[in-house]
């Protein structure tokens, strides 16, 4: 079977279940992982399948938009777990104002905050908030708007509005993709509109993203590198991606 046909064979096959994994597709069609990536990657470039954690779904599915919080809750755990403990050094002094985005990893670093180190906090994250709700040491601002389902997250134009009126001394950001050329991105407009309001209201900007974000884009920008102050990730991040952050004045910590 020529490439070709293979990649269109695979195609259908992914229009037809909805969903496989990698090691799915190289065993159906008899060749390697590896060769299956790139016949994904070919197929994704023109717009028949759209590549998620290990596998690929239909392009023009919900789920090829945004994947749920659990599934994204499961991926790559080991590296958001380092992540968000190297993330507690960036901590601003106690009695300062921290915004939390929503994210599997931010959710992490919240749930990590040492006990003797007061602060307030600013989130739109249901979940997050659930976490702080009972902390003494903690005075939690949970910012008003409409929880959308997939992000657990409240979005719209009173969460932008009120992100408007504060000043926060840091803000932890996640994201769905970052590169040199399209900055930060993610999926959802609305999710946009919060996270640039998020970014505006801080004095300093950290983004937390395991590896596999690195490189990636999503449809719809919220901020250029040059709003970003530091970006913590894991040790796989592609060397050349690392450079051209810190070409852009990106500080990179590796967790």
């Amino acid at each position: 079977m020529y490439a070709e046909e293979r990649q269109q064979a695979m195609a259908q096959l992914v229009a037809d279940r909805g969903r496989l994994s990698v090691t799915a597709l190289a065993e159906t069609f008899e060749v390697t992982t590896e060769t299956v990536r790139r016949d994904l990657s070919a197929l994704e470039r023109m717009g028949l399948v759209r590549r998620v954690h290990g596998g690929a779904i239909p392009a023009h599915t919900l789920a090829a938009i945004e994947s749920g919080l659990l599934e994204r809750d499961q991926a790559n755990v080991a590296q958001k777990d380092r992540i968000a403990q190297a993330a507690l050094d960036l901590l601003p002094a106690p009695g300062s104002v921290v915004l939390f985005d929503a994210g599997t990893t931010t959710a992490r670093l919240a749930s990590l905050l040492p006990r003797d180190h007061q602060l307030i906090v600013l989130t739109h994250s249901v979940p997050i908030a659930a976490r702080l709700a009972t902390v003494p040491h903690i005075e939690l601002h949970l910012l008003p708007g409409r929880v959308r389902t997939t992000t657990q997250a409240a979005v719209g134009a009173d969460t932008v509005a009120a992100l408007e009126l504060v000043r926060a001394d840091v803000a932890f950001v996640g994201t769905n993709g970052i590169t040199v050329g399209h900055g930060l991105s993610t999926p959802d407009h609305d999710e946009a509109a919060t996270k640039r309001a998020m970014v505006a209201a801080a004095r300093q900007v950290v983004v937390l993203a395991d590896a596999a974000k690195v490189g990636q884009e999503a449809l719809v920008r919220f901020a250029s590198l040059e709003d970003v102050d530091l970006l913590v990730t894991d040790d796989a991040i592609d060397p050349e991606h690392a450079v051209g952050l810190k070409d852009h004045d990106v500080e990179v910590v590796i967790a």
